[in-house]
């Protein structure tokens, strides 16, 4: 009887090929990043899954206008900032300062954001002034790993916010022909949008859209946790954030879900700091009720009703 061929136990990146790919797509790692194309074709639905910074990268890349972040890289060549959107939507450029820069709002040419994000970061490492990257890609058969490999996972970031896109441009340039059209364009177009601090709050931001403001809080726990925990505490009705309040949906976005609430415009965003502080709170008790409560037949039909008020933004 012919023996059988032995099956390595680990790979180079000492995962077990059989085990589920580290990258959340639900495929082994044999058949994902594990593969020969390191899994450029493969859609991975959470591709921030295992920062610390997660939530707020979320933000940045879905609803966030105007941001810029330093990235927390591990033993990199030179500092790296990550823009919210840059220039004609640029996967990256070089200013003229010699800042280099990596966009978060641009398109891709895999089904792995981090895998691209990570080939545009590498590519800022040797650019020089004035370089400009339209677009990650196409594969050029170098495995760039994921930005989980260059970052410091446990690393959270706080990004600066920006009131329109003047970073663009190094202090005292002027910005001339596509740059200063692509710059005019995008200014027109932002939302006033503001973080929310508080103590225990992140990745919460109060956006201004015109005849009502929102706010658009990212959050970390697993969906159906989340839901629960926010079924419960509207059978309570203790999900608003007070008077002229009321919770208007959810979307899911990269792996996670965002709850929105519609907010009472003539409040300043600073305002929300207080109430968001407090429905954290009662979220968090709420989630821990779950392991010794079961949801009651009210928080079940409640859970159902706002799950059909959900959309997914890919």
């Amino acid at each position: 009887m012919a023996k059988r061929t032995a099956v390595k136990s680990k790979s180079a990146d000492g995962v077990n090929p059989r085990q589920p790919c580290p990258c959340g797509s639900g495929k082994r790692y044999k058949a994902c990043h594990g593969g020969a194309d390191g899994g450029a074709d493969v859609i991975v639905a959470r591709p921030f899954a295992g920062l610390a910074s997660e939530a707020e990268l979320i933000a940045l890349r879905e609803f966030v206008p105007s941001a810029t972040v330093k990235l927390p890289l591990k033993d990199a060549p030179r500092e790296v900032v990550l823009a919210s959107v840059l220039p004609m939507a640029a996967a990256g450029l070089v200013r003229a300062d010699g800042t280099a820069f990596v966009g978060l709002q641009v398109q891709t040419r895999s089904g792995d954001l981090s895998r691209d994000l990570a080939r545009a970061v590498q590519w800022a490492y040797t650019a020089e002034t004035g370089d400009v990257l339209p677009v990650v890609g196409p594969e050029d058969g170098t495995n760039p790993g994921r930005l989980q490999d260059l970052l410091d996972v446990e690393a959270s970031v706080s990004p600066e916010l920006h009131a329109d896109f003047a970073w663009w441009m190094p202090p005292g340039n002027e910005p001339a022909g596509d740059v200063a059209l692509s710059l005019e364009r995008a200014n027109a177009a932002i939302l006033p949008t503001e973080r929310v601090d508080a103590p225990g709050v992140t990745a919460a931001y109060w956006v201004d859209a015109g005849d009502k403001a929102h706010l658009r809080w990212v959050r970390p726990e697993p969906e159906e946790q989340l839901l629960a925990a926010l079924a419960r505490l509207s059978v309570r009705g203790e999900l608003d954030l007070g008077d002229g309040t009321r919770y208007a949906g959810s979307f899911r976005a990269h792996g996670l879900l965002v709850p929105v609430w519609d907010l009472d415009r003539e409040s300043h965003s600073s305002e929300w700091a207080g109430p968001a502080e407090a429905l954290g709170k009662r979220l968090l008790d709420a989630l821990a009720s779950l392991d010794s409560e079961p949801l009651s037949e009210a928080e079940r039909r409640s859970r159902d009703g706002l799950r059909g008020r959900q959309i997914t933004l890919r």
